[in-house]
């Protein structure tokens, strides 16, 4: 047969032109995110997804390739994270989207891992954030009402929101657009709401759910634990199980947004843990009931850096997590995840296009098979029996299970994995001291208030806290001063007047000339604060100092805009001649923050006008005291900590970076008594023993990427007195 060959250059060209047809075929190929009743279907597949909550505020960029590594080893589909707000904006109208906030670096390179992204806008988060991430700005709009009909609100979520959409549109990121964003979520554990508020809370949801359908992410939206979401938006599952959730329409998916590996911990509590024998058996449970996508929170906690917790949340978010706080894998936990998590995908076209059989074998025992027209045939077999084995018979054979347990069986005859039955190496995780690490430190003391007159200001009566301070500090001195006239008795029957302040919260520190009265606070159940003690004034001017301090802004609750914080009143004196002195009717001098921090001391040690002392004259065990000292970066890349247990209650910076709210005293001490495990179903009576009667968290975690290799600058505020010479620097291994 004649053939006609080409010229090298026709043969060049025609080359690139079916490169260009074939690019072109590629390109013209539209990815699409759907679903239907059994699961989201990407690109014409269905599937069923695992997914892990990372937080990228949380830990640092230098961090997150390796955390998503890690996700992605250990078999997920999917990373899943709120977005939050107060970080990106912390002042109306100035955005932040670096460092630990970039959020478009932290979606590329879950992207490259080779994960797709479920991101959860809210912008209401809660995520025992800050404030539930809304900047403290918000809250002083005229007008202002959250979460509910509101026009105020309502224009700043819709600007916000559509920001971010605009943002990661801009940047092609949804899946779409061949990025890997594949969820978005509107709003957050909003029926709670609706149902204390009623109809105008209604009426939000509603129009939170339009405008955000309106904005055409041409990727569905979900919002968890909302029963009334409209179409075509998903409603999910937030629980310790959710076996027994169905989404409002019967067309939709069941999905997990949050399957909680633990709970979150207080400054008060002791950590809490969740088995990861319990946590496979739920996750088992849900998928034989008909769920397709199950995101664990969280998969790894990470950190509550800087001033970033809820109130009285602790520092530390493990959250018993399958990575730990500092980035290591939290093993057996994680290894016995990732078994399950191999196991259900070679039994996922099975299972997606079949519906399940069920058979009853005991009074706490079935299995569930799955046995489709195309072939194949999965079965799960389940004790729900708490507390006993069994011998079950199925299909002839007979199988062990282990009580509260479920066994996998991908081809309806052999139990390839069971919930309980963890093979999984168990790792030991330990904080080694280096010897000698911090030494040398410096003393500065705060004084009560400052006399600066550009730093502070008069105003008539008590003013809230917050609305002075815009949570850019912790703290808010309220001053004032009391005259006796000391040519006339005052004292009534020689008895020393009582002092009596009430504060909104979180703590309070009382001075009387400069002398300390008391240091008091609240906490998350009470957070309101009482002071009632007789002191001790002289003739003639007697100065008031109290310290309002903020121990993070709630996260969790309605009406975000009538929490208040400081001190309200009434603050009286009694006993006096005269009667009672209501000393909340008379001029106040106010100061933001402290003395240190306008010196600059947690980022710079301050300047030569600064006079620090070391030596004998360290000051010890003193309220109001900063520290300072300078250490080499030791060597190695284990993750690292600062031993916290000689102080009591604080601020931790190093270069500059806020590694957080510190607190190893009084309410910072754990008590199990109300917290019980999770484990069975509910809350029984097995207690979480573990850190009864210490405190809450000693450790706290230090980045190594915030180090330079000599000098680097720690910076300690201690509140109440502490030791700092007993401070040390922790390395965390296995």
């Amino acid at each position: 047969m004649y053939r006609k060959m080409l010229s090298p250059a026709a043969a060049k060209v025609f080359s690139l032109l079916l490169l260009f047809i074939s690019s072109w075929e590629i390109c013209s190929v539209k990815s699409t995110v759907t679903y239907d009743r059994k699961g989201l279907i990407i690109n014409g597949q269905r599937r069923i997804l695992f997914s892990g909550s990372i937080h990228y505020p949380r830990s640092t960029p230098e961090m997150w390739p390796d955390l998503l590594k890690k996700a992605k080893d250990g078999g997920l589909d999917i990373v899943d994270t709120y977005v939050f707000w107060n970080g990106h904006e912390p002042t109306r109208g100035k955005f932040y989207f670096e460092g630990r906030y970039d959020l478009v670096r932290f979606i590329k390179l879950a992207q490259q891992a080779g994960l797709y992204v479920t991101l959860r806008i809210g912008p209401y988060a809660c995520a025992e954030w800050n404030f539930g991430a809304f900047p403290a700005w918000l809250k002083f709009i005229p007008g202002m009402e959250f979460r509910i009909d509101n026009q105020p609100f309502e224009l700043e979520m819709q600007k916000w929101v559509t920001k971010i959409v605009d943002m990661l549109k801009a940047e092609k990121l949804f899946e779409t657009q061949g990025g890997p964003i594949i969820l978005s979520q509107i709003e957050n554990e909003f029926e709670l709401v609706e149902w204390n508020l009623g109809d105008r809370a209604r009426v939000y949801g509603q129009w939170a759910a339009h405008m955000a359908i309106g904005l055409n992410i041409t990727v569905p939206w979900i919002m968890c634990k909302q029963a009334n979401a409209p179409d075509p938006i998903i409603d999910t599952c937030n629980d310790f199980y959710c076996d027994w959730f169905s989404p409002n329409k019967d067309y939709k998916p069941k999905m997990w947004t949050e399957n909680w590996t633990a709970w979150v911990q207080q400054f008060g509590t002791p950590p809490l843990y969740r088995p990861h024998e319990d946590l496979a058996y739920s996750v088992l449970k849900f998928i034989q009931t008909g769920g397709s996508m199950n995101n664990y929170y969280m998969y790894h906690g990470g950190t509550n850096f800087d001033r970033t917790n809820g109130a009285f949340v602790a520092t530390s978010y493990d959250y018993d997590g399958v990575i730990d706080e500092y980035g290591l894998p939290s093993e057996p936990k994680w290894g016995h995840l990732s078994e399950l998590h191999k196991v259900i995908k070679t039994c996922e076209p099975t299972i997606l296009n079949s519906e399940p059989t069920v058979i009853p074998l005991g009074p706490h025992q079935e299995a569930r098979v799955f046995n489709p027209p195309t072939g194949g045939c999965v079965a799960f077999l389940s004790n729900h029996d708490p507390n006993l084995p069994v011998n079950l018979t199925f299909w002839n054979l007979q199988y062990e299970l282990p009580p509260w347990s479920i066994s996998v069986l991908p081809d309806c005859r052999t139990a390839v994995y069971n919930s309980a039955i963890v093979t999984a190496r168990k790792t030991e995780k330990k904080m080694i001291p280096f010897q000698g690490a911090l030494q040398n430190w410096e003393s500065y003391s705060e004084g009560t208030s400052s006399s600066d007159s550009s730093k502070t200001f008069v105003k008539y009566g008590l003013t809230e806290h917050l609305f002075l301070t815009r949570d850019t500090t912790d703290y808010l001195w309220y001053t004032t001063e009391v005259f006796i006239d000391p040519s006339e008795g005052f004292l009534y029957n020689g008895q020393d007047p009582l002092l009596n302040i009430m504060s909104a919260g979180h703590g309070l520190n009382v001075y009387v000339n400069d002398q300390l009265q008391g240091l008091h606070h609240g906490s998350l159940e009470t957070p309101q604060v009482t002071f009632s003690k007789k002191v001790k004034l002289r003739g003639g001017v007697n100065k008031i100092s109290l310290q309002s301090v903020a121990v993070g802004l709630p996260n969790i609750g309605t009406q975000f805009e009538k929490w208040n914080l400081g001190v309200l009143g009434p603050v009286t004196l009694s006993g006096l001649n005269e009667g009672t002195r209501d000393l909340a009717k008379q001029n106040w001098t106010y100061k933001i923050g402290l003395e240190g921090e306008d010196l600059g001391l947690p980022f710079t040690g301050g300047n030569s006008s600064v006079q620090w002392v070391q030596g004998p004259t360290l000051a010890k065990n003193w309220p109001g005291t900063w520290y300072k000292t300078t250490f080499d970066a030791p060597e190695g890349n284990d993750p690292l900590a600062l031993d916290m247990r000689t102080m009591s209650k604080g601020l931790i910076w190093v270069n500059g970076h806020g590694v957080g709210r510190y607190w190893s005293a009084s309410i910072a001490y754990g008590n199990c008594s109300p917290h019980p495990c999770y484990y069975g179903g509910f809350m029984n009576n097995q207690k979480c023993l573990s850190g009864c009667g210490k405190p809450s968290q000693i450790w706290y975690h230090v980045p190594r990427s915030w180090l330079k290799p000599t000098g680097n600058l720690l910076v300690v505020f201690e509140e109440w007195g502490g030791d700092p010479t007993g401070i040390s620097l922790l390395r965390r291994t296995i």
